[in-house]
């Protein structure tokens, strides 16, 4: 496994979609497959914008200033998909707007991965090299260890107070 941080957070993106795709590829009625889906979805979302929060953009903020107003917008993107993502944890799969949110939360989170890969990572591998991006790696590795899988567990709900605070 690559510890460089921009394939192992492309990795976790290709995850992500898979799940967004099999989500939906269940038809409408099949209710308690999406819902599991959506479990699933929901673990991801809210591990991959923890350690993307805690480790990645305050590396690249710190390190390559250039890049603020990337890093501003993408914490912005992520607190969208974290309001989302536990709106949609509180749902029953059968509830009247459950597919719409989760139509909304696959569509935002899509743009925002295809920013972070066809523009950001760029920037990100050209200002950082090799070196510097396997570190960052290890510490991604690490932070997963700790990352919250549900919007309601404490690192999770730590992360969302801060980003209204600040």
């Amino acid at each position: 496994m690559s510890t460089d941080a921009i394939v192992m957070l492309k990795n976790d993106h290709r995850e992500i979609r898979r799940a967004f795709r099999r989500f939906e590829d269940a038809g409408e009625t099949e209710t308690a497959r999406r819902g599991e889906i959506a479990d699933e979805i929901i673990a991801l979302l809210t591990s991959h914008t923890y350690i993307e929060n805690e480790v990645m953009y305050p590396r690249v903020r710190e390190l390559v200033p250039e890049l603020e107003q990337d890093i501003l917008e993408s914490y912005e993107e992520h607190h969208v998909a974290d309001l989302l993502v536990a709106e949609v944890a509180s749902m029953k799969p059968h509830a009247e707007g459950f597919n719409a949110k989760m139509t909304v939360l696959i569509e935002n989170v899509e743009h925002h991965m295809e920013e972070e890969e066809s523009d950001w990572f760029p920037k990100v591998r050209k200002a950082f090299g090799r070196k510097p991006l396997q570190q960052i790696g290890e510490d991604l590795l690490r932070a997963h260890g700790r990352a919250p899988t549900r919007p309601s567990q404490p690192n999770a709900l730590a992360k969302a107070v801060k980003a209204v605070l600040e």
